[in-house]
C-alpha cells in the first residue's frame, strides 16, 4: 500500500484494539492520516500496540469510549474525513435469540443505513467472511481461534469457511473512503475451504504442531459468493494458505503454540 493518501486528513476508527482496526490504524498511518482511535480504556495494556506503531507518536490519538455511552464518540468523530465503524462485541454463542452476535450485527446495520439515509450521511457497508492472517493484539480474535481450534484437535466445527485475508479487509475498508464512487453493500470472500482442506494443509506444512493426527473428509455443500463488487475497489485476494500462515506465525510468535 502506498503511503501518502492521507496526509492532512483525520479519520476515526472505533474499536481501534481489534484484530481489523488495529490493522487498519496501522495501515492508514502508513498512508499518512492522522488517526483519533476509540477505545474502553486509553491506558490499558491492550492499546500498547497501537501506541507502538510507526507514526502514533505524531498521528494517533487515543479517545475512551464506549459503546453503551451515548455521546461517548462525539468528540473523537469531531472534525473527521471519514469514520471506521468496527466496534462491536463479539458474541457468537448465547441462550437468548435476541442476543445472537449476526442479529446484532443485522439490526446495527439497518439502523446505520436508516440513520444516514435521514442525516444525509455517505455511507459505505464492508462485510467480510471469516478474518484470517498475522496479528498484533495482545487478545487471540476469532478467526485464530479457529485456526488454534484446529490444531488442537477441535473439529466440532465440521463445514466450509468463507475466509479473506486481514490486509485484504483492511485495504477495501480505505479503499471505500477514498475511491470516490464507493457505495452501498461489499462482501468479501477471498475463498472457500472445506475443514479437510485446512486439516490437509496443516498436516503437510505443521505437522508437529497438530495434536491430532486424525483427517476427516467431510465435504460439505461449496459456498459461493461474488467478488465482482469487492473488486470494483480494485480488491485482489489473497489465498487463504498465505492467511493461515500468517496467522499460525503469530500464534507461535505470542507463545500461544510451541
Amino acid at each position: 500500500m502506498m503511503s501518502g493518501e492521507g496526509e492532512e486528513k483525520v479519520v476515526c476508527v472505533t474499536g481501534a484494539s481489534g484484530f481489523v482496526a488495529s490493522w487498519l490504524v496501522k495501515l492508514l498511518l502508513q498512508r499518512g492520516y492522522t488517526v483519533k482511535a476509540t477505545v474502553r480504556d486509553p491506558n490499558s495494556p491492550k492499546t500498547e500496540h497501537l501506541r507502538e506503531l510507526d507514526g502514533a507518536k505524531e498521528r494517533l490519538h487515543l479517545f475512551k469510549a464506549n459503546l453503551l455511552e451515548e455521546g461517548s464518540f462525539d468528540s473523537a468523530v469531531d472534525g473527521c474525513d471519514g469514520v471506521f465503524h468496527t466496534a462491536s462485541p463479539v458474541i457468537f454463542l448465547s441462550d437468548n435469540p435476541q442476543e445472537w452476535y449476526s442479529l446484532a450485527k443485522t439490526l446495527a446495520e439497518e439502523a446505520a443505513w436508516k440513520f444516514a439515509k435521514e442525516n444525509g450521511i455517505d455511507l459505505v457497508a464492508i462485510h467480510p467472511g471469516t478474518v484470517i492472517g498475522p496479528f498484533f493484539q495482545p487478545i487471540l480474535n476469532f478467526g485464530a481461534e479457529v485456526i488454534l481450534n484446529l490444531i488442537n484437535g477441535d473439529q466440532s466445527f465440521a463445514f466450509p469457511y468463507v475466509f479473506v485475508e486481514i490486509r485484504d479487509v483492511v485495504y477495501a475498508h480505505i479503499r471505500a473512503l477514498e475511491v470516490p464512487k464507493a457505495s452501498g453493500r461489499y462482501l468479501l470472500a477471498g475463498s472457500v475451504a472445506q475443514h479437510s482442506d485446512i486439516l490437509k494443509f496443516l498436516h503437510e506444512h505443521y505437522p508437529t504442531l497438530l495434536r491430532s493426527g486424525k483427517l476427516e473428509e467431510k465435504y460439505q455443500p461449496t459456498i459461493k459468493v461474488s467478488q465482482e463488487r469487492a473488486k470494483s475497489l480494485g480488491i485482489n485476494f489473497t489465498p487463504w494458505e498465505v492467511g493461515v500462515r500468517g496467522c499460525i506465525e503469530s500464534l507461535m510468535e505470542k507463545g500461544f503454540l510451541s
